[in-house]
């Protein structure tokens, strides 16, 4: 009997922790695509309403937020969404009901959509057909709509002039260009995030830092989340939303990252691990009040970063012809 309870209590304690990880990653992305806004309070109570958990993985998620910087707690009050409110009524956020039992239908198919698209758009740009993504996942119109959606959020795929979503070829010219808006726009937002950036936060994307550079093999997933850390969570405490907003159409730079190992995605992990140590030099020169030099130093990093995604243009000159799943087919490119 009592190793059947110890079963069940570390089942249990597996299930408790996946659900509160589904419900810090589903407010990280409510927070990041502005779903629930700067200024705005988020009570622990509306959480668990929304989310229909109970109070203790809310409360975790909640902490972890404010660990990452994303929120600040106000004691008695709830917790602050980090950054400048876009007015001055901003009050408390109410979420939309969200099913955390189990993935969403797009959520299950994005990472292998957004890994085909990645590899392939290396060679050229592509079409997708909304039906037969459909008809491939077993999934309705709706589903492939919502995700769809996603992809055309951060900048993935596009609409052409007949209505056919396009994901445009990644060019060497096209990474340049979308480097250099980084390199303009995002130190900017660091000198003015770097005040607003609670020192809790640092430790923790510091923690996280020392943590991914230590595994073997370092882990696709987590060296995503340094990457998250420094350029998207930390830079949003910067109160400028036109330099976020402009900066969102550049994040599709970050999905390969995600894929670390991939033979074509992939780069060689002495890159990636130089990639940790300029994130921990940033993350440390703002731990010592050195916003200026931060901001310098970021900028350096992402003009190295170019040549790091660029490396992935000499595997596709080695690569042969890749076979495409039914709702790919090759495309001519958007107009610039």
């Amino acid at each position: 009997m009592r190793g059947v309870r110890a079963g069940e209590a570390a089942e249990g304690a597996q299930t408790s922790a996946s659900l509160q990880e589904r419900t810090y990653l589903q407010l990280r992305d409510m927070i990041l695509r502005g779903q629930v806004r700067p200024g705005e309070r988020l009570l622990e109570a509306e959480v668990v309403r929304a989310f229909g958990i109970s109070r203790s993985p809310a409360r975790l998620a909640l902490a972890r937020l404010c660990e990452g910087g994303l929120l600040e707690e106000l004691p008695g009050r709830g917790y602050r969404v980090a950054g400048a409110a876009e007015s001055d009524g901003a009050g408390l956020a109410v979420l939309d009901p969200v099913d955390l039992s189990a993935p969403r239908q797009w959520e299950r198919m994005y990472e292998e959509v957004e890994q085909e698209l990645f590899v392939r758009t290396l060679f050229g740009s592509v079409r997708l057909n909304e039906l037969r993504l459909a008809e491939h996942f077993g999934v309705s119109r709706t589903v492939t709509r919502d995700l769809l959606a996603r992809m055309h959020g951060v900048g993935l795929v596009a609409k052409d002039s007949a209505g056919h979503w396009i994901a445009e070829k990644m060019t060497p010219d096209r990474i340049r260009h979308l480097y250099e808006l980084r390199c303009l726009l995002e130190p900017a937002a660091l000198r003015h995030a770097a005040p607003l950036v609670p020192e809790t936060a640092l430790e923790a994307m510091r923690a996280r830092i020392l943590s991914t550079r230590a595994d073997k093999p370092i882990s696709s997933a987590r060296f995503d989340e340094v990457e998250t850390d420094l350029h998207i969570t930390l830079l949003s405490h910067c109160p400028n939303a036109e330099i976020l907003r402009a900066l969102k159409r550049t994040h599709l730079l970050f999905g390969p990252t995600r894929y670390l190992f991939d033979p074509l995605l992939g780069i060689p992990i002495r890159l990636i691990v130089a990639a940790l140590d300029e994130h921990l030099a940033i993350i440390e020169l703002l731990r010592d009040g050195k916003a200026e030099a931060a901001a310098r130093a970021l900028e350096t990093h992402l003009q190295d970063a170019v040549e790091r995604w660029l490396g992935r243009f000499e595997s596709t000159t080695r690569g042969q012809p890749l076979a495409f799943p039914s709702y790919l087919r090759p495309a001519d490119p958007l107009p610039a």
